[in-house]
């Protein structure tokens, strides 16, 4: 797994997707953050989280677009797959990269709270409360990513299908907060609900069973991903 999560990395950085990813997150969420908080000398930063999780939903598939969708196209799949790695390991080493790089991308938004200390006291327990949400949702983003990229050869179309997937995801969260009154239909939605379940955080309050969602729906696609490729592997 060591091995894949380094060649990942690496891949990520002598091509443009992992500098593509950063600069476009932060460019997008520091501009955010200036206009919002320090042209408004407002010290609550935890309205810019939902807007991170709206950015992941358009720059999260530029992460995991290439992820197995490369492997298919230049033919090197097979010999990943008999690897002495396991499939598991593959999978993991991938997506625990794409990880590293989406938490790198966080890292960069770390001077937010420093700022606002100068003109205010932030509310610590609220700032890191959402950073570690985040993190677990932006987990739960690139682990259907990471599936939807193994089910096809072609990036751009692993791309779409990431995005269109997010995209319904977040139409159904709308819909289901402001046009359906049916309970069990609600409670249908809720199972994929991505952006809803973070409403709880952006009031500061940190929820336990929002985060078992998020680590759940991160480890149901994750294992799916496997299964795709050992699929693959005997086909």
């Amino acid at each position: 797994m060591k091995a894949i999560l380094k060649r990942e990395l690496r891949a990520y950085f002598t091509s443009p997707i992992g500098y593509a990813f950063l600069a476009i997150f932060l460019l997008v969420m520091n501009l955010t953050f200036y206009f919002y908080n320090v042209k408004n000398s407002f010290a609550d930063i935890s309205a810019l989280f939902p807007v991170i999780l709206l950015v992941f939903m358009v720059i999260v598939p530029i992460l995991t677009m290439r992820q197995f969708s490369e492997e298919f196209k230049l033919r090197t799949d097979q010999m990943l797959l008999t690897s002495p790695v396991g499939v598991w390991g593959i999978v993991m080493g991938k997506f625990l990269a794409s990880f590293a790089v989406l938490l790198l991308a966080l890292v960069g938004t770390l001077t937010w709270p420093l700022i606002v200390t100068m003109f205010s006291t932030p509310d610590v327990a609220s700032i890191v409360g959402n950073y570690a949400a985040i993190t677990f949702a932006g987990a739960a983003f690139l682990s259907l990513g990471l599936f939807i990229s193994s089910l096809t050869e072609s990036q751009v179309v692993a791309a779409i299908t990431t995005f269109s997937a997010f995209f319904a995801i977040f139409l159904l969260d709308t819909a289901s907060a402001n046009y359906i009154s049916i309970p069990w239909v609600r409670t249908v939605v809720g199972w994929f609900s991505l952006f809803s379940r973070y409403d709880s955080f952006s009031r500061g309050v940190f929820s336990l069973a929002d985060v078992l969602f998020y680590l759940s729906f991160c480890g149901v696609f994750l294992f799916l991903t496997t299964r795709a490729l050992e699929k693959k592997r005997w086909s």
